[in-house]
């Protein structure tokens, strides 16, 4: 009979100690396929919902990688904006483009970069925000991994607008890459608090530096609309203009008061006349008319379908930019007073004190005195169409993508142009990628997502016409 030695014994220990290790990570491997692969099939059945996309496959490109990156970074907060910051300073400082960091409050920084001409004026500003909506509930990856499945990375901000901030860093890098100098400046900037108001982003760059804007004449940013039926555009929309917002409170002493003036004020919550036709919304409707098979002769010749009475017939939408768009909640006990909390969208040239004065003649007679105007905004001009940039758009939207392009006008949503037209800068918005409608309703909402193969398609339109404009005489 053969013994054993200590030797053995501690051999035979490492022995199954390097078993159990191995067979630990195994078994980490397949749980890491097994969640990958049904975190693949639940986002396949997620695409397979959206009806319209079709994915195809795309090579990951320096572009996807540097989508993925600024989508990893959580920029919910003002610190993790900061964070976005630096992360877009050095970005640019790489490629051999000076980036200031400009600091509007604590956490709050905005980046800079000027990119010089050959000529004074004229100068293009490609702008953006770094700030994300914060992500709530209901994901179903970590909203901030930049998790790519069937060629689509899903996370907060790929849509609203890392995407298109990236499509505008790989442009201007594309144009220095060159070797050409720009005709004129050429502008990068992205600030800091757009989702909140832009307090200490857009708004305070124009009060405190308006260095940036000198010689600017056009922006660009986000904003546009890809309308899609199936997997093709149908229109390629580009925002020249928006509705603008009026907040404030009705006060009384009690709620009756404010019940009956919500009950007076009901006509122009939901009204089926026509207001004012504006010019350019007029252009609008005709340019979207080809595209509209059960509203077409009626968005073809607006004035007339109005004079035969078939205004009404029109979705809220289109009959919206005729008017002002009016939400009265209900009352609301606040100490020793009732409130009421109102919100009109006004058209883009009205006077909101004027629409204002309008709301209190209209329930004064019923006890009620204005409160707390929380948010007054207007009037912003519209950006015409007939410039050479828009041209340079839509051109480039029609060779890339073979569809018309045109003009939209936002009638509930807005964008920090509303404070750059009023300066005179001519403003355009876009979405140079197609966006259809079920990725669009993830936009502030969970599992907010972009197709790689037309984020890449984005890509390609930006740097085309940024380089065009670049080189334009």
């Amino acid at each position: 009979m053969t013994g054993t030695t200590p030797t053995d014994d501690a051999k035979k220990r490492r022995h199954r100690k390097e078993r159990i290790a191995a067979g630990i990570v195994v078994l980490i491997c397949l749980l890491a396929a097994a969640g990958a692969y049904f975190w693949s099939a639940w986002m396949k059945e997620d695409l397979r919902r959206d009806l319209t996309y079709i994915p195809r496959e795309v090579p990951i490109t320096p572009e996807i990688r540097l989508l993925q990156e600024f989508v990893r970074i959580d920029t919910s907060t003002p610190a993790g904006a900061a964070q976005g910051a630096r992360w877009i300073a050095r970005y640019l400082e790489k490629h051999g483009i000076r980036a200031e960091l400009i600091a509007s409050a604590p956490d709050r920084l905005n980046v800079y970069a000027r990119v010089k001409g050959k000529r004074a004026g004229g100068a293009l500003l490609l702008f953006n925000h770094i700030d994300v909506m914060p992500p709530g509930d209901g994901w179903k990856t970590p909203p901030f991994s930049g998790g790519i499945a069937t060629n689509v990375m899903y996370g907060r901000g790929t849509l609203d607008m890392k995407a298109l901030t990236v499509c505008q860093l790989v442009a201007l890098v594309d144009v220095v890459r060159s070797g050409r100098p720009p005709e004129r400046d050429l502008i990068f900037l992205a600030t800091a608090d757009e989702e909140t108001g832009s307090e200490y982003g857009m708004r305070w760059l124009i009060a405190n530096r308006g260095d940036v804007f000198e010689g600017v004449e056009y922006g660009i940013t986000e904003g546009g609309i890809t309308e899609m039926m199936s997997d093709g555009i149908t229109y390629f929309g580009i925002e020249v203009g928006g509705k603008q917002v009026v907040e404030l409170t009705l006060e009384a002493a009690d709620a009756g008061p404010l019940r009956k003036a919500r009950i007076a004020l009901e006509p122009h919550m939901f009204p089926r006349d026509a207001g004012r036709i504006m010019p350019e919304v007029r252009e609008y409707m005709k340019a979207i008319a080809p595209t509209r098979l059960a509203f077409r002769p009626y968005l073809a010749d607006i004035d007339k379908t109005i004079r035969n009475g078939d205004f009404w017939r029109l979705p809220a939408a289109y009959r919206d930019l005729t008017q002002t768009s009016l939400w009265v909640y209900e009352p609301e006990k606040n100490g020793d007073r009732w409130t009421m909390f109102v919100r009109m969208a006004n058209l883009p040239d009205e006077s909101p004190d004027a629409r204002i004065a309008w709301l209190s003649g209209l329930v004064r007679p019923y006890g009620i005195r204005l409160g707390e105007v929380r948010t007054k905004e207007g009037p912003v001009p519209i950006s015409p169409t007939a410039t050479p940039f828009f041209r340079v758009l839509t051109e480039e939207a029609s060779r890339r993508y073979r569809v018309t392009a045109g003009p939209i006008i936002l009638y509930r949503s807005a964008t920090d142009s509303r404070f750059l037209r009023p300066l005179g800068i001519t403003c355009y918005g876009i979405s140079p990628y197609p966006v259809d409608y079920f990725q669009s309703l993830t936009i502030h909402k969970a599992n907010e997502r972009i197709g790689l193969d037309r984020f890449m398609e984005g890509v390609g339109y930006v740097k085309s016409v940024v380089s065009a404009w670049s080189q334009h005489p």
